[in-house]
């Protein structure tokens, strides 16, 4: 220990896992430099879950990632779990509350988020290139030489904590895939990811009435299926199901939506034709759905509005697929301007799950959301920021 010379740590994100990893190696008494092209650090965190930040879930399982290598992201996950993160928050006397699935958030404010993590960096005194663009990253004997708009910095070891390149107005860069590509390592092709889906002309036109409407619905593409809400909007679909679902979505795919999941639509027209034969078809549908989303579905389905002793069993039954398995293919999704996370990413293949280190490259690492593992909306892919920077801390740290 005596002879110990602490390297030069230069971490490329000031996200949140750049700067977890960043306090953490810090404390340990590593010369620790975060470099990021944004004014200010964890702007990504302070824009989450509406300003409130999700910033972990208590039912964080390996099946709730996305990647080529699904098995990759366990070892992070099991060694720095949710119940770790969570005592940091106390720690930090943060006041926090669960909302639906396990997701949990801050009472005040995302910023206690960023605070906390900005002073356990403090405590670690890493210093901070804020404004820096880099320009390019090339390899010496003895590390790396990083090339800036505000001259050239040395490394000993170099993190890439990036992100994706979704909510573009952050300044977000494709830098972390070029440096990876620079260096021989695979990238998974990346898309945007919990986005919003765009519909085809026509049925927008028909839907596009309901731009505020949300439903709690089930909703399906191939063996994929979550329930939740729906939100429809100007441009086509929203809302937490939705989202969830654009990660398994892929073009042309159907999208299958049961608006009604825990009803029994034919004993309800059952129990109605006894109770309420006079009444409208719609007037009927209106007591389990907005009336908005009835007129709208009414016409889809090309039903006229009888009364319910007029509606003969053949148009019954088209009104019953109709609302338990409405189909379409969605004409896309909304791109990164609207995402919130991006899907693919450095390849999990070229890394050690252990410490996210390249395989073939000593020293450098890639953690956090420019890597190939996509969580569920919930708080997941921020514990994957926290657990993945910590694999890395950790190994860097071992070798004292």
């Amino acid at each position: 220990m005596s002879n110990f010379v602490s390297p030069k740590i230069v971490i490329i994100g000031a996200g949140a896992s750049g700067l977890f990893c960043a306090g953490l190696l810090g404390k340990q008494g590593f010369d620790v430099t975060i470099i990021d092209n944004g004014k200010k650090p964890g702007r990504k965190i302070l824009m989450s879950g509406g300003g409130f930040c999700n910033f972990t879930n208590l039912n964080i399982e390996p099946q709730h990632y996305i990647s080529q290598n699904p098995h990759f992201c366990k070892s992070a996950l099991k060694r720095f779990n949710q119940w770790d993160f969570i005592d940091l928050v106390q720690r930090y006397g943060i006041a926090y509350h669960e909302k639906e699935l396990g997701q949990l958030f801050c009472d005040e404010s995302a910023k206690q988020i960023v605070d906390m993590l900005l002073s356990e960096c403090n405590k670690g005194q890493v210093k901070f290139k804020m404004q820096t663009e880099l320009r390019d990253v090339n390899s010496t004997t003895s590390g790396f030489v990083l090339d800036t708009d505000h001259g050239t910095i040395a490394a000993d070891k170099l993190i890439i904590a990036t992100g994706g390149l979704s909510m573009p107005k952050l300044s977000t860069t494709p830098i972390g895939y070029q440096i990876a590509q620079k260096f021989s390592v695979p990238v998974v092709p990346v898309r945007a990811g919990l986005v919003p889906f765009t519909l085809q002309p026509e049925l927008l036109e028909h839907v596009s009435t309901l731009a505020g409407v949300a439903v709690d619905v089930e909703i399906a593409v191939s063996r994929k299926s979550f329930r939740g809400n729906i939100l429809f909007t100007h441009r086509g679909l929203s809302g937490p199901a939705a989202l969830q679902l654009s990660n398994y979505w892929q073009m042309g795919d159907m999208i299958k939506i049961n608006l009604l999941p825990d009803i029994d639509l034919l004993s309800f027209f059952t129990q109605q034709r006894q109770q309420a034969a006079n009444q409208q078809l719609k007037t009927i549908l209106a007591k389990l759905l907005p009336k908005r989303l009835v007129d709208c579905l009414i016409r889809l389905a090309k039903i006229e509005d009888l009364p319910l002793k007029q509606l003969n069993h053949k148009q019954q039954q088209v009104v019953i697929e109709q609302l338990t398995n409405w189909q379409f293919i969605p004409n896309g999704i909304e791109g990164y301007r609207t995402a919130e996370v991006t899907l693919g990413g450095v390849d999990t293949h070229s890394l050690s799950s252990k410490t996210m280190e390249v395989n073939t490259v000593p020293n450098l690492y890639f953690i956090g959301e420019v890597v190939d593992v996509t969580g569920w909306l919930g708080g997941y892919n921020f514990q994957w920021a926290w657990s993945s920077a910590h694999a890395c801390a950790s190994q860097i740290t071992s070798q004292i």
